[in-house]
Formats: structure tokens, C-alpha cells, sequence
């Protein structure tokens, strides 16, 4: 019999990918929905509805697994209070639904790996490479990922290996911040942003599914893990790679960044401060990253 993975957040951008991921490595997966969707051979929908804390208990009861991707957009929308309070409670509160299924009955899963991001290290500028040990900042993005993380530990305590897989920027084909970029980079419109210094951490999307493979197959891995490559990459050098993918050198000035704060707000600090991070952790597990160079990376995601 195929063992199970739950995962929250499952038809989004990363769920739909990781789910092709688990599906043809031999899991049946299990997706917490918001409306009924009609089930495939391997894979089952349940419905959840956060802000009526409702969970479909059978879920959690016949999963081995838990991937725990759910939660608001960050760059969605401008930061307003209610925005903010909006996204911090998206993580905690899914989160508090799923462990309070577990501590009622019991139930002892194999791994619980829930979603994080580097923006735990804060939106920052500066060379510093931020390790898994590197105190959390204290800013929105900080508390943001720190309350996230401290929501997935009440699983720690009910005596579940914890995985939190801290996420830099995702390429994937057709969607992601990527799907944003590319009308205004095929048209010869790219520049960079701001300063255009600040670190983009990035990780391919294939690459991230297979870290969340490993959480749950390496029951070695416990605790925090950057998944981002370990580079040099700023907005300038990021800005362009892909202009020359399209052919051209950027032509047009940078973005200024008063302009990017008028549009966004208190937001504008995700385009215009970066950091780097490093993954050596995760690769004294011995995972390897398929893609460790930008430009085979963005290549592989836009061609057809």
C-alpha cells in the first residue's frame, strides 16, 4: 500500500508541482481544499476551511505525512494592518487546525514539514551569508517566518520530527514571481530595482520538491533548513541573465526606489533588500541541487 501525504496549500504554485514530484516517487497524496474537487488515482481531496476552523479529520488520520505549504501570499497585496494580520494568521491558525486533529487522537505521523522563508533573516542589505543558526530579525518579514515556525514546532512537541524548509525565491515554468517578470523582460522593458545590490537568493522549483522528498524520506533531517542557492546573485546581475536569455542588454535605468515605495508600500522592501543565505546544512545530508547556476535555471524554465 502506498503511503500518504497530506500536504496543506497543495493547489498552489509549489503544491502542484510537488505533487507530481511525490506521485511519481510512489505516494498516494492528500490535498486540504477549500471546495470539492473530484479525486484522481493518487490523489485525494478534503475539504478545510481556516477561518471557520474546519478540518476534515480524516485527512490528517490517514496520512503518514504532513507538507505544510498553506498560507496568504506575502506579496500579494500591499502590507495594510489588516493584510498583515491577515498573513500571520493564515499560517498560524491553519496550522493550530491540523495539530490540534493530531494531539485529540493521537496520531503519530512519520514527519510534519511545514513552509518557512529567508525572510526570517529580515529584509536586509548587506554581505553577510545567514546560516540556520543567524538570529531571526526582527522586522515584519522576521516575525512573520518566526511565528510560523514556532506554530509548526507545537507539532515538535507532540513528539513528530519537525522538518521547516526555509524558502528563497522559486523559478518555476508558467508561474511564480517569474510569470510576473517575463511579459515585462520578453519585450526589452527589464531593468534592475532600486540599488539593484540587494542578494536574490533563488532555488529552482524541481530542486525545492525534491528538499521536501528528502524531509520526508531522510529521517535525519529535523529542524531548520535554507533551501536557496548558495551565490552571488544580485537584482542587477539577476535583471540581467534574463535580459540575455531574451537576446538584449538592459538598456533602460533603475527602477527608482522611490517609485517602487509609492506603489508598495512598506512591501517595496521585498524588491529592494535582500540577503544571502547559505545550504551547506542541508548539503552535509548529501542532497545535491540540480540546478546551481542562474542562467541554466531561467533557461529551463522559460523554454517550451
Amino acid at each position: 500500500m502506498k503511503r500518504n501525504v497530506l500536504i496543506s496549500g497543495g493547489t498552489g504554485f509549489i503544491g502542484k508541482h510537488l505533487t507530481n514530484v511525490l506521485i511519481e516517487n510512489g505516494f498516494s497524496v492528500s490535498i486540504l481544499s477549500r471546495s470539492y474537487k473530484q479525486n484522481l488515482p493518487d490523489t485525494s481531496y478534503y475539504i478545510w476551511d481556516v477561518s471557520n476552523n474546519h478540518i476534515d479529520e480524516k485527512a490528517v488520520l490517514n496520512a503518514d505525512f504532513i507538507i505544510h505549504l498553506a498560507g496568504e501570499n506575502i506579496a500579494e497585496k500591499r502590507w495594510t494592518s489588516k493584510r498583515k494580520a491577515a498573513i500571520i494568521n493564515s499560517r498560524e491558525l491553519s496550522t493550530k487546525l491540523i495539530y490540534e486533529v493530531l494531539k485529540k487522537s493521537n496520531k503519530k505521523l512519520d514527519a510534519f514539514v511545514s513552509a518557512s522563508g529567508i525572510g526570517i533573516y529580515g529584509a536586509i542589505n548587506g554581505n553577510e551569508i545567514c546560516t540556520e543558526d543567524t538570529v531571526p530579525a526582527d522586522d515584519f518579514l522576521g516575525l512573520t517566518c518566526q511565528k510560523w515556525e514556532a506554530s509548526a514546532d507545537t507539532i515538535s512537541g507532540l513528539g513528530i520530527r519537525t522538518v521547516k524548509i526555509r524558502t528563497g525565491l522559486v523559478l518555476g515554468k508558467e508561474d511564480g514571481f517569474l510569470k510576473k517578470l517575463i511579459p515585462i523582460f520578453k519585450y526589452r522593458l527589464g531593468s534592475a530595482l532600486g540599488s539593484g545590490k540587494q542578494y536574490m537568493p533563488w532555488i529552482h522549483i524541481n530542486d525545492l520538491c525534491n528538499i521536501y522528498l528528502e524531509a520526508i524520506s531522510n529521517s535525519k533531517m529535523e529542524g531548520a533548513y535554507n533551501a536557496a542557492i548558495t551565490d552571488n546573485t544580485t537584482n542587477t546581475v539577476f535583471s540581467k541573465t534574463l535580459a540575455k536569455i531574451y537576446g538584449y542588454l538592459i538598456w533602460l535605468p533603475n527602477v527608482p526606489a522611490i517609485l517602487i515605495k509609492l506603489v508598495l508600500g512598506e512591501m517595496a522592501q521585498i524588491l529592494l533588500k535582500g540577503r544571502r543565505v547559505s545550504s551547506e546544512k542541508i548539503g552535509k545530508l548529501g542532497f545535491k541541487f540540480q540546478f546551481v547556476f542562474l542562467e541554466d535555471a531561467l533557461r529551463d524554465c522559460l523554454e517550451k
